[in-house]
């Protein structure tokens, strides 16, 4: 009998049991008002300025058989036009209409996972969470990581792994996009932040690429960010990884999960 070959990519129906799981927000801080202030009262994350969302085809036939809350995005110039240009044909530029109409069950992958990512090791193990960097200056959980709720973590890793067990295009992107990242924090002479499966804080030195138990207080903060006090962290930093707090400028109090 002739084995089937698997699909490349996931169905509207994996995406939508997705969906149904990974609904936690990242934190219990409303992140979206802190970095509004700092960009004309719109949440970087939601803005096409910023950020263009990007979905596969089929997790765009599942948001438009949800809802008309998205439509695909009309490059405004050239330059855009260009950047798009090398998207995956599996993949579609889309917007919203904005903050202000969200609806959170009809989120995309992207809005849910933002700023974070699937950290993919040189040996192809799924290690957990680190962060879009070029966002560091106007993304203000990147310069206060301690605030992310496990819950988030757990449902982030559940998600890709549903994504990448039928999908290897989309592990590939994540695989190509942290040694990007390894070759980048290298010249940076910065270790690279990560957010382990057991939602304990690690840093990997990307020269030697070892992991290493870490402190949010070596990663700093960035742009705007460089001068805050440190917000008070997550339940679950100060129960499962108090080590990772020493040093860190924040408040006693955890913040509520």
């Amino acid at each position: 009998m002739t084995r089937q070959r698997p699909p490349r990519t996931a169905s509207p129906e994996i995406y939508e049991r997705i969906y149904k799981m990974f609904v936690a927000p990242v934190s219990a801080f409303d992140c979206g008002a802190k970095c509004a202030a700092h960009n004309d009262g719109v949440p970087v994350c939601c803005s096409t300025e910023a950020a263009i969302p990007i979905v596969d085809k089929h997790e765009w036939k599942l948001l438009k058989s949800r809802t008309d809350l998205w439509s695909e995005y009309k490059a405004p110039d050239k330059a855009t036009e260009k950047e798009l240009s090398d998207l995956h044909h599996d993949c579609v530029a889309i917007e919203c209409k904005g903050f202000m109409h969200c609806e959170r069950d009809n989120r995309s992958m992207s809005c849910r996972t933002f700023p974070f990512f699937p950290y993919i090791d040189r040996d192809g193990d799924f290690l957990g969470l680190s962060v879009f960097w070029t966002f560091e200056d106007r993304c203000w959980v990147q310069s206060h990581l301690q605030i992310v709720n496990l819950r988030f973590v757990d449902e982030f890793v559940t998600a890709y792994e549903s994504l990448f067990e039928v999908d290897r295009d989309e592990f590939t992107a994540n695989r190509d996009h942290s040694a990007s990242m390894r070759r980048v924090f290298a010249r940076f002479e910065r270790p690279i932040p990560l957010i382990g499966r057991d939602g304990l804080l690690y840093k990997v030195t990307p020269r030697d690429h070892k992991v290493m138990r870490a402190r949010f207080a070596e990663f700093g903060r960035w742009g705007f960010y460089e001068k805050d006090a440190a917000a008070a962290p997550a339940k679950n930093w100060t129960q499962l990884d108090p080590a990772s707090l020493t040093g860190l400028d924040a408040p006693g109090k955890a913040a509520a999960d």
